[in-house]
């Protein structure tokens, strides 16, 4: 049996074939997802994830496309991947938003769903394994400086901002 996609019409076809499969899953996931909120276990913590997850795949995905464009209309700090840097930092940022306003509303269900959205959209959006790549490889060729300052300008300002989003209102309001 010979399968090829050697026509318009095929590949459109194999498209609509595989976005059917695609929504089938993602009704799925929501339908597992609504019935595990009614009864909050850790495993709806895991299906809202599934469900949110590819919209982080996405953005990240996007942001991705900023690297090597460099900043401004000169294009400068083009070896700076700002892509990379504004996924982690955007993560970390709504990560800490996230888990200050479970704390605020403190309630199982409110718990749930921003777990899912931590671990789902979150975790995609956010890119550990990128980032020390990105660093392994100026460090590699003969940038050590730049490796060192992409490193700083991605850890500090990110532990700052999440660091702040986090705490002042918990210092302020006095959440348990």
């Amino acid at each position: 049996m010979k399968l090829k996609l050697d026509t318009f019409k095929r590949h459109v076809m194999v498209m609509i074939f595989m976005l059917a499969i695609w929504v089938s899953l993602w009704c799925l996931s929501g339908a597992l997802a609504r019935k595990k909120l009614d009864n909050p276990t850790s495993g709806a913590v895991l299906w809202l994830g599934c469900l949110v997850g590819p919209i982080g795949v996405w953005a990240r995905w996007y942001l991705a496309r900023l690297n090597g464009q460099g900043l401004g209309k000169k294009g400068s700090l083009k070896w700076l991947p700002i892509g990379t840097l504004l996924a982690n930092f955007l993560a970390a940022c709504l990560m800490a938003a996230l888990a200050t306003i479970s704390k605020a509303v403190n309630t199982k269900r409110c718990t749930i769903i921003l777990s899912g959205v931590q671990f789902g959209f979150l975790g995609c959006l956010s890119t550990v394994s990128t980032f020390v790549a990105e660093v392994y490889a100026m460090r590699q060729s003969g940038h050590p400086g730049r490796a060192l300052s992409y490193a700083i300008l991605t850890i500090l300002p990110s532990f700052a901002a999440g660091t702040l989003i986090y705490s002042i209102p918990v210092w302020t309001k006095h959440y348990n």
